[in-house]
């Protein structure tokens, strides 16, 4: 049987820290899929369709990632997809108790499914998609923070 696991995130816009976790993943799991977020209590400044656009186009050369949307409970979503693991990007100590919290809620709704976390590379361990916006947002130097395509859509964004 095929090991799927689920890597969900916001990704507005995928950094090159997604990139990590996603790449990694994928070595893992026979089937990944990335799933795109539609979090309420955000103000994207990419649509969800971008935002697949985008991974789509970054992870082209992982033959065995699936990119998707959800709305709903992830538990849910992965029970769909037949997944029995979610990736969980770790950045710093301070990630780790939000991403308790949620795993421990995920546990209580469906145990058969494991959360799997991944530390990401030390280089990208103070990146974040807000601080990739707000460096583009004035015009910095975000090419090594961001591939090629998600660094061209900021700037048609901030326009």
């Amino acid at each position: 049987m095929a090991s799927i696991a689920v890597c969900p995130g916001s990704f507005d816009p995928i950094t090159y820290g997604h990139l990590d976790i996603i790449s990694r993943g994928a070595k893992v799991f026979d089937n990944l899929y990335i799933v795109v977020l539609n979090n309420s209590s955000k103000n994207p400044l990419f649509s969800v369709e971008e935002r697949i656009q985008l991974i789509q186009e970054v992870t082209k050369d992982i033959p065995n990632v699936v990119v998707d949307s959800f709305q709903g409970l992830l538990v849910d979503y992965a029970k769909n997809v037949g997944a029995d693991a979610i990736i969980r990007g770790l950045r710093a100590v301070s990630d780790f108790e939000y991403e308790m919290q949620i795993t421990s809620m995920n546990r209580v709704l469906n145990e058969e499914i494991e959360t799997f976390f991944i530390m990401t590379n030390n280089q990208y361990s103070f990146l974040s998609s807000s601080i990739v916006k707000e460096v583009a947002k004035y015009d910095g130097d975000i090419s090594e923070l961001v591939p090629k395509a998600v660094e061209d859509a900021l700037k048609d964004k901030f326009k």
